[in-house]
Protein backbone atom coordinates (compact mmCIF):
# COMPACT_ATOMS: atom_id res chain seq x y z
CA UNK A 1 0.00 0.00 0.00
CA UNK A 2 1.61 3.62 -1.02
CA UNK A 3 2.40 5.83 1.79
CA UNK A 4 2.99 9.94 1.19
CA UNK A 5 6.97 10.67 0.75
CA UNK A 6 8.64 11.53 4.12
CA UNK A 7 11.97 12.07 5.05
CA UNK A 8 14.20 10.85 7.72
CA UNK A 9 14.64 13.22 10.96
CA UNK A 10 17.38 15.23 10.89
CA UNK A 11 20.81 13.99 12.10
CA UNK A 12 21.55 15.22 15.94
CA UNK A 13 24.21 15.00 18.30
CA UNK A 14 21.50 13.23 20.72
CA UNK A 15 22.40 9.69 22.63
CA UNK A 16 20.33 8.11 20.62
CA UNK A 17 20.70 8.29 16.81
CA UNK A 18 17.50 8.02 14.88
CA UNK A 19 18.61 7.73 11.73
CA UNK A 20 19.97 4.09 12.59
CA UNK A 21 16.84 3.44 14.33
CA UNK A 22 14.76 3.96 11.24
CA UNK A 23 17.60 2.04 9.37
CA UNK A 24 17.25 -1.07 11.25
CA UNK A 25 13.52 -0.76 11.95
CA UNK A 26 13.07 -1.15 8.06
CA UNK A 27 15.27 -3.95 7.39
CA UNK A 28 13.94 -5.88 10.20
CA UNK A 29 10.49 -5.39 9.47
CA UNK A 30 8.01 -7.60 8.08
CA UNK A 31 6.42 -6.66 4.56
CA UNK A 32 2.84 -5.96 4.93
CA UNK A 33 -0.29 -8.27 3.58
CA UNK A 34 -1.04 -9.07 -0.28
CA UNK A 35 -3.73 -7.03 -1.12
CA UNK A 36 -5.11 -7.00 -4.36
CA UNK A 37 -4.45 -3.80 -6.32
CA UNK A 38 -8.07 -2.45 -6.29
CA UNK A 39 -8.68 -3.45 -2.38
CA UNK A 40 -6.46 -1.77 -1.42
CA UNK A 41 -6.61 1.25 -3.49
CA UNK A 42 -10.68 1.01 -1.65
CA UNK A 43 -9.19 1.32 1.92
CA UNK A 44 -6.98 3.96 1.22
CA UNK A 45 -9.84 5.74 0.14
CA UNK A 46 -12.27 4.89 2.46
CA UNK A 47 -9.83 5.83 5.73
CA UNK A 48 -8.87 9.11 4.16
CA UNK A 49 -12.92 10.08 3.85
CA UNK A 50 -13.69 8.25 7.31
CA UNK A 51 -10.59 10.26 9.09
CA UNK A 52 -12.87 13.20 8.53
CA UNK A 53 -16.32 11.74 9.16
CA UNK A 54 -15.15 10.25 12.64
CA UNK A 55 -13.57 13.45 14.03
CA UNK A 56 -17.23 15.57 12.95
CA UNK A 57 -18.65 12.43 15.27
CA UNK A 58 -16.06 12.70 17.74
CA UNK A 59 -16.40 16.61 18.03
CA UNK A 60 -20.41 15.71 18.38
CA UNK A 61 -20.00 13.64 21.59
CA UNK A 62 -17.23 15.51 23.13
CA UNK A 63 -18.10 19.19 22.57
CA UNK A 64 -14.28 19.70 21.43
CA UNK A 65 -12.99 21.44 18.41
CA UNK A 66 -15.67 22.87 17.25
CA UNK A 67 -13.72 26.14 15.91
CA UNK A 68 -11.15 23.78 14.35
CA UNK A 69 -10.72 22.76 10.72
CA UNK A 70 -11.03 19.06 10.18
CA UNK A 71 -8.21 17.88 8.11
CA UNK A 72 -7.59 14.53 6.54
CA UNK A 73 -5.98 11.92 8.28
CA UNK A 74 -2.24 10.57 6.45
CA UNK A 75 -2.47 7.00 5.15
CA UNK A 76 0.59 5.63 4.79
CA UNK A 77 2.72 1.92 4.81
CA UNK A 78 4.55 0.88 7.64
CA UNK A 79 8.38 2.02 6.79
CA UNK A 80 6.32 5.15 6.66
CA UNK A 81 4.98 4.85 10.12
CA UNK A 82 8.62 4.20 11.41
CA UNK A 83 9.75 7.46 9.88
CA UNK A 84 7.02 9.49 11.21
CA UNK A 85 7.06 7.85 14.49
CA UNK A 86 10.99 8.33 15.13
CA UNK A 87 10.73 12.17 14.05
CA UNK A 88 8.00 12.60 16.60
CA UNK A 89 9.92 10.76 18.90
CA UNK A 90 13.08 13.02 18.41
CA UNK A 91 11.25 15.90 18.38
CA UNK A 92 9.40 14.63 21.75
CA UNK A 93 12.48 14.00 23.29
CA UNK A 94 14.15 16.88 21.95
CA UNK A 95 11.71 19.06 23.24
CA UNK A 96 11.69 17.23 26.79
CA UNK A 97 15.37 17.63 27.29
CA UNK A 98 15.07 21.47 26.51
CA UNK A 99 13.20 21.70 29.54
CA UNK A 100 16.46 21.05 31.65
CA UNK A 101 20.27 20.56 31.57
CA UNK A 102 20.35 17.84 34.30
CA UNK A 103 17.38 16.16 31.77
CA UNK A 104 19.66 16.26 29.59
CA UNK A 105 22.92 14.75 31.44
CA UNK A 106 20.26 12.65 32.81
CA UNK A 107 19.61 11.09 29.04
CA UNK A 108 22.97 10.69 28.66
CA UNK A 109 23.75 9.20 31.47
CA UNK A 110 21.19 6.19 30.51
CA UNK A 111 21.77 5.75 27.12
CA UNK A 112 25.62 7.02 26.89
CA UNK A 113 27.03 3.52 27.52
CA UNK A 114 25.34 1.97 24.62
CA UNK A 115 26.56 4.72 22.03
CA UNK A 116 23.96 6.47 19.93
CA UNK A 117 24.35 3.93 17.41
CA UNK A 118 23.74 0.89 19.67
CA UNK A 119 20.57 3.02 21.09
CA UNK A 120 19.26 3.49 17.71
CA UNK A 121 19.37 -0.11 16.78
CA UNK A 122 17.54 -1.15 20.18
CA UNK A 123 15.13 1.76 18.94
CA UNK A 124 14.81 0.35 16.02
CA UNK A 125 14.17 -3.13 16.82
CA UNK A 126 11.18 -1.87 19.07
CA UNK A 127 10.07 0.42 16.20
CA UNK A 128 10.36 -3.03 13.73
CA UNK A 129 7.77 -4.69 16.34
CA UNK A 130 5.56 -2.03 16.84
CA UNK A 131 5.29 -1.11 12.81
CA UNK A 132 3.78 -4.63 12.58
CA UNK A 133 1.06 -3.77 15.04
CA UNK A 134 0.08 -0.23 15.30
CA UNK A 135 -3.05 0.68 13.31
CA UNK A 136 -2.84 4.71 13.86
CA UNK A 137 -1.48 7.28 15.74
CA UNK A 138 -1.71 11.37 16.71
CA UNK A 139 1.61 12.71 17.24
CA UNK A 140 1.75 15.74 18.16
CA UNK A 141 5.55 16.33 17.91
CA UNK A 142 5.55 15.11 14.06
CA UNK A 143 4.46 18.61 12.00
CA UNK A 144 1.77 17.65 9.42
CA UNK A 145 2.82 20.05 7.03
CA UNK A 146 0.04 21.66 7.09
CA UNK A 147 0.04 24.60 9.71
CA UNK A 148 -0.74 22.02 12.40
CA UNK A 149 0.53 20.76 15.48
CA UNK A 150 0.79 17.23 14.49
CA UNK A 151 -0.11 14.47 12.23
CA UNK A 152 -2.73 11.86 12.30
CA UNK A 153 -1.08 8.45 10.60
CA UNK A 154 -3.37 5.42 9.47
CA UNK A 155 -1.08 2.31 8.92
CA UNK A 156 -3.19 0.56 6.01
CA UNK A 157 -2.02 -3.02 6.07
CA UNK A 158 -1.96 -3.30 9.38
CA UNK A 159 -5.92 -1.71 9.26
CA UNK A 160 -6.45 -4.66 6.47
CA UNK A 161 -4.71 -7.44 8.18
CA UNK A 162 -6.38 -7.03 11.59
CA UNK A 163 -9.69 -6.82 10.12
CA UNK A 164 -9.11 -9.90 7.73
CA UNK A 165 -8.09 -11.29 11.40
CA UNK A 166 -11.14 -10.26 12.97
CA UNK A 167 -13.47 -11.02 10.43
CA UNK A 168 -15.52 -7.95 10.85
CA UNK A 169 -17.11 -5.10 8.10
CA UNK A 170 -14.06 -3.58 6.47
CA UNK A 171 -15.84 -0.24 6.68
CA UNK A 172 -17.01 -0.32 10.39
CA UNK A 173 -13.65 -1.31 11.42
CA UNK A 174 -11.34 1.73 9.71
CA UNK A 175 -14.39 4.17 11.06
CA UNK A 176 -13.88 2.65 14.82
CA UNK A 177 -9.97 2.83 14.42
CA UNK A 178 -10.78 6.70 13.01
CA UNK A 179 -12.47 7.13 15.61
CA UNK A 180 -9.66 6.10 18.40
CA UNK A 181 -7.25 8.28 16.31
CA UNK A 182 -9.45 11.22 15.81
CA UNK A 183 -10.06 11.59 19.61
CA UNK A 184 -6.66 12.06 20.25
CA UNK A 185 -6.03 14.60 17.34
CA UNK A 186 -8.91 16.67 19.51
CA UNK A 187 -7.41 16.21 22.64
CA UNK A 188 -3.94 18.00 21.31
CA UNK A 189 -5.62 20.41 18.67
CA UNK A 190 -8.70 21.40 21.38
CA UNK A 191 -6.10 21.76 24.26
CA UNK A 192 -3.97 24.29 23.69
CA UNK A 193 -1.84 23.55 26.66
CA UNK A 194 -1.42 20.11 26.57
CA UNK A 195 1.32 19.30 24.12
CA UNK A 196 3.92 21.64 26.09
CA UNK A 197 2.84 20.05 29.45
CA UNK A 198 3.52 16.45 28.14
CA UNK A 199 6.46 17.59 27.22
CA UNK A 200 7.44 19.37 30.11
CA UNK A 201 6.44 16.34 32.63
CA UNK A 202 8.52 13.85 30.28
CA UNK A 203 11.69 16.67 30.92
CA UNK A 204 10.76 16.15 34.73
CA UNK A 205 10.86 12.76 34.45
CA UNK A 206 14.43 12.64 32.84
CA UNK A 207 15.31 15.47 35.57
CA UNK A 208 15.12 12.84 38.11
CA UNK A 209 16.74 10.54 36.31
CA UNK A 210 20.21 12.58 36.12
CA UNK A 211 23.02 10.45 37.48
CA UNK A 212 21.26 7.56 39.30
CA UNK A 213 21.79 4.75 36.95
CA UNK A 214 24.19 3.58 39.60
CA UNK A 215 21.86 3.99 42.27
CA UNK A 216 19.59 2.14 40.17
CA UNK A 217 21.78 -0.58 39.27
CA UNK A 218 22.86 -1.16 43.47
CA UNK A 219 18.89 -1.43 44.56
CA UNK A 220 18.39 -4.06 42.41
CA UNK A 221 19.00 -7.16 44.47
CA UNK A 222 17.31 -5.75 47.03
CA UNK A 223 14.12 -5.30 44.56
CA UNK A 224 14.70 -8.78 43.51
CA UNK A 225 14.07 -10.20 46.92
CA UNK A 226 11.62 -8.14 48.13
CA UNK A 227 9.38 -9.39 44.83
CA UNK A 228 10.25 -12.94 45.20
CA UNK A 229 9.46 -12.43 49.25
CA UNK A 230 6.30 -10.17 48.84
CA UNK A 231 4.63 -11.73 45.89
CA UNK A 232 5.29 -14.94 45.67
CA UNK A 233 4.93 -16.38 42.33
CA UNK A 234 3.24 -13.87 40.52
CA UNK A 235 5.34 -10.82 38.96
CA UNK A 236 4.98 -7.06 38.74
CA UNK A 237 6.06 -6.95 34.95
CA UNK A 238 8.49 -4.54 33.68
CA UNK A 239 6.58 -1.71 35.09
CA UNK A 240 6.48 -2.81 38.19
CA UNK A 241 10.43 -3.35 38.45
CA UNK A 242 10.93 -0.14 37.19
CA UNK A 243 8.96 1.54 39.82
CA UNK A 244 10.47 -0.19 42.67
CA UNK A 245 13.89 1.15 41.69
CA UNK A 246 12.87 4.22 41.81
CA UNK A 247 13.29 6.82 44.21
CA UNK A 248 10.33 8.56 45.30
CA UNK A 249 11.08 11.95 43.33
CA UNK A 250 11.35 9.73 40.06
CA UNK A 251 7.84 7.66 40.80
CA UNK A 252 6.19 10.72 41.49
CA UNK A 253 7.39 12.15 37.77
CA UNK A 254 6.61 8.76 36.44
CA UNK A 255 2.95 8.74 38.26
CA UNK A 256 2.20 12.06 36.29
CA UNK A 257 3.35 11.07 33.07
CA UNK A 258 1.13 7.16 33.34
CA UNK A 259 -1.79 9.29 34.57
CA UNK A 260 -1.77 11.70 31.23
CA UNK A 261 -0.88 8.63 29.18
CA UNK A 262 -3.75 6.43 30.64
CA UNK A 263 -6.48 9.21 30.84
CA UNK A 264 -5.39 9.73 26.72
CA UNK A 265 -6.09 6.34 25.87
CA UNK A 266 -9.02 5.65 27.86
CA UNK A 267 -11.13 8.57 27.11
CA UNK A 268 -10.21 7.27 23.24
CA UNK A 269 -11.62 4.09 23.97
CA UNK A 270 -14.58 5.68 25.80
CA UNK A 271 -15.26 7.82 23.09
CA UNK A 272 -14.94 5.26 19.93
CA UNK A 273 -17.45 3.00 21.59
CA UNK A 274 -19.78 5.62 23.00
CA UNK A 275 -20.08 7.16 19.19
CA UNK A 276 -19.78 3.36 17.45
CA UNK A 277 -23.56 2.00 17.76
CA UNK A 278 -24.76 5.07 15.63
CA UNK A 279 -21.53 5.05 12.81
CA UNK A 280 -20.28 1.58 13.29
CA UNK A 281 -23.39 -1.10 13.68
CA UNK A 282 -20.65 -4.09 14.19
CA UNK A 283 -19.34 -2.39 17.44
CA UNK A 284 -20.16 -4.59 19.92
CA UNK A 285 -18.31 -7.27 17.64
CA UNK A 286 -15.60 -5.87 17.06
CA UNK A 287 -14.74 -4.72 20.43
CA UNK A 288 -15.31 -7.85 21.85
CA UNK A 289 -12.68 -9.83 19.07
CA UNK A 290 -10.55 -6.82 19.50
CA UNK A 291 -9.91 -7.17 23.13
CA UNK A 292 -9.18 -10.82 22.99
CA UNK A 293 -6.96 -9.90 20.34
CA UNK A 294 -4.79 -7.71 22.30
CA UNK A 295 -4.73 -10.27 24.79
CA UNK A 296 -3.58 -13.12 22.20
CA UNK A 297 -0.39 -13.85 20.31
CA UNK A 298 2.21 -16.21 20.50
CA UNK A 299 4.60 -16.96 23.74
CA UNK A 300 7.07 -14.29 21.75
CA UNK A 301 4.72 -12.17 21.24
CA UNK A 302 3.44 -11.78 24.25
CA UNK A 303 6.83 -12.04 26.09
CA UNK A 304 7.71 -9.18 23.78
CA UNK A 305 5.12 -6.87 24.78
CA UNK A 306 5.77 -7.38 28.17
CA UNK A 307 9.52 -6.36 27.68
CA UNK A 308 8.34 -3.61 25.03
CA UNK A 309 5.38 -2.23 28.05
CA UNK A 310 2.58 -2.96 25.31
CA UNK A 311 0.91 -4.87 27.77
CA UNK A 312 1.04 -2.08 30.39
CA UNK A 313 -0.45 0.27 27.54
CA UNK A 314 -3.39 -2.32 26.98
CA UNK A 315 -4.17 -1.69 31.03
CA UNK A 316 -4.39 1.79 30.30
CA UNK A 317 -7.13 1.57 27.77
CA UNK A 318 -9.36 -0.33 30.51
CA UNK A 319 -8.21 1.95 33.12
CA UNK A 320 -8.58 5.28 31.73
CA UNK A 321 -11.90 3.99 29.41
CA UNK A 322 -13.37 3.23 33.01
CA UNK A 323 -12.67 6.61 34.59
CA UNK A 324 -13.91 8.52 31.71
CA UNK A 325 -17.47 6.34 31.94
CA UNK A 326 -17.39 6.46 35.52
CA UNK A 327 -16.83 10.82 35.89
CA UNK A 328 -19.69 11.14 32.25
CA UNK A 329 -21.83 9.13 33.87
CA UNK A 330 -21.81 10.91 37.36
CA UNK A 331 -21.16 14.39 36.05
CA UNK A 332 -22.16 14.57 32.13
CA UNK A 333 -19.57 15.36 29.30
CA UNK A 334 -19.14 19.20 29.92
CA UNK A 335 -18.39 18.12 33.85
CA UNK A 336 -15.62 15.72 32.42
CA UNK A 337 -14.53 18.24 30.21
CA UNK A 338 -13.07 19.70 33.12
CA UNK A 339 -10.03 17.56 32.76
CA UNK A 340 -9.47 19.66 29.78
CA UNK A 341 -9.15 23.07 31.91
CA UNK A 342 -5.88 23.59 33.00
CA UNK A 343 -2.41 21.20 33.93
CA UNK A 344 -4.17 21.46 37.79
CA UNK A 345 -7.51 19.53 36.72
CA UNK A 346 -6.17 16.43 35.07
CA UNK A 347 -6.70 13.59 37.12
CA UNK A 348 -3.41 12.07 39.30
CA UNK A 349 -2.51 8.44 39.06
CA UNK A 350 -4.38 7.11 41.93
CA UNK A 351 -7.53 9.00 41.05
CA UNK A 352 -7.49 7.21 37.88
CA UNK A 353 -8.58 3.96 39.73
CA UNK A 354 -10.49 6.24 41.74
CA UNK A 355 -13.07 8.60 39.81
CA UNK A 356 -15.14 9.82 42.66
CA UNK A 357 -11.85 11.12 44.57
CA UNK A 358 -11.21 13.14 41.09
CA UNK A 359 -14.82 14.45 40.87
CA UNK A 360 -14.48 15.32 44.36
CA UNK A 361 -11.51 17.51 44.43
CA UNK A 362 -12.69 19.34 40.91
CA UNK A 363 -16.36 19.55 41.18
CA UNK A 364 -17.00 19.91 45.04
Amino acid sequence: MNARPSTLPPRTEAPLDWNVAVSTAIRLMKPGPEVPRAEAEHAVRSLRLASVEAETHVRELTGLGAHLPVLEGDVVDRPDWVRGAARGLARLTEAALSTSDRAERGAVDVLGALGSRGAGMQAGVVLAYLGGKVLGQYDPFDADGRGGPGRLLLVAPNIVAAQRSLEVPGEDFRMWVCLHESTHRLQFTAVPWLRDHFAASLGELLTEMDGTTGDLLGRLPAVLREVRAGRGDSSPGMLGVIELLQSPRQRAALDRIIAISTLLEGHADHVMDAVGPRVVPSVATIRQRFTERRKGGSLFDRILRSLLGVDAKIRQYAQGAAFTRHVVDAVGMDGFNAVWASPEHLPLRSEITDPGAWIRRIHG
